[in-house]
């Protein structure tokens, strides 16, 4: 089994049957990773480099603990440190980590668009774990495979992004996730953090974040991208939680009960509460343990490996 692309640089380039492999691929290593032995020899011959010129913590450990569970030999490269900082450019970095007969590059950059620069100038099969603002196509296919295992499908199903969809790349690979799953999609929060013309990506828009919940099955819930915004979007952290925070006064006085998301790092009493984020609605530790057997499932069918032990 393979995908019908070499990279997996975005939602955008997925045929909806990639998904479905992808998400089937996952059930078989999620049952792996669940076992004694959580390791499988599918990719001991294969040696996968993570390049990241920005800083993560959660995805960067899902990746290498994914490679691992596949028995990849894994290489681990940071910005920070590195040549890059003496000004070596991003092809004679990646070039140089090549020349190591690396066979696939996982890379999370700044710079939007940097993971297709790199695929036009490079043989190996590159990963993008999150390029500026543009996409995060991992997050997007965890997100949309833990909504299929809590409700049983996508196709449907009402869901609602929460939070600053401007600055947000989890935001924008949902949408082009789920809407290829045949979900509705809503985005919400202030009229500052939305972009403009969204609706041409085929998503509702709301203003009101509590008509907005009253609407969904599901809400994934987002943070506020203060890294990102180059000026003042809101008044302050304080007012944005009073307005535009998911708490649990808001929940309870919904007709029913929604499906909890967050990709995570959470700002806990900004964008949602403690009482929503640890409650039983919620599924953002499914979330994490969803995105090891995801990204073993990626990683597994772009290297073109026919067998799965």
């Amino acid at each position: 089994m393979t995908l019908s692309v070499k990279h997996l640089l975005g939602i955008k380039e997925l045929q909806t049957e990639d998904i479905e492999r992808i998400f089937q691929t996952a059930d078989n290593f999620k049952q792996v990773i669940n076992r004694p032995i959580k390791k499988v020899p599918s990719l001991r011959d294969t040696t996968v480099a993570n390049v990241f010129f920005e800083n993560s913590t959660r995805t960067r450990i899902s990746f290498e603990l994914a490679e691992k569970r596949l028995s990849a030999d894994v290489v681990n490269f940071s910005a920070s440190g590195s040549s890059v900082s003496k000004g070596e450019t991003l092809v004679d970095t990646v070039n140089n980590i090549l020349a190591m007969k690396v066979d696939m590059v996982v890379m999370r950059h700044s710079a939007s668009g940097a993971p297709w620069f790199l695929a036009n100038h490079i043989d190996a099969s590159i990963i993008n774990a999150g390029d500026g603002i543009n996409e995060h196509p991992t997050q997007a296919l965890l997100d949309a495979y833990s909504i299929k295992e809590t409700l049983g499908s996508v196709k449907g199903k009402r869901v609602v992004l929460i939070g600053d969809i401007m600055h947000s790349r989890v935001a924008l690979s949902n949408i082009f996730c789920l809407t290829k799953l045949g979900a509705e999609v809503m985005v919400a929060g202030p009229p500052t953090l939305i972009p403009k013309h969204i609706q041409s990506l085929g998503v509702k828009v709301e203003y009101d974040v509590k008509k907005a919940l009253q609407w969904c099955e599901v809400a994934n819930v987002l943070r506020i991208q203060l890294e990102r915004q180059h000026k003042p979007l809101f008044s302050t952290l304080r007012e944005y939680a009073l307005y535009y925070g998911v708490n649990k006064q808001m929940l309870d006085s919904l007709e029913k009960e929604i499906v909890i998301m967050h990709p995570g790092p959470i700002n806990r009493g900004v964008e949602i509460n403690s009482d929503v984020a640890d409650s039983k609605q919620s599924i953002i530790l499914d979330q994490v343990e969803n995105g090891v057997a995801i990204r073993m499932a990626i990683i597994y069918l772009l290297s073109g490996k026919r067998e799965m032990e």
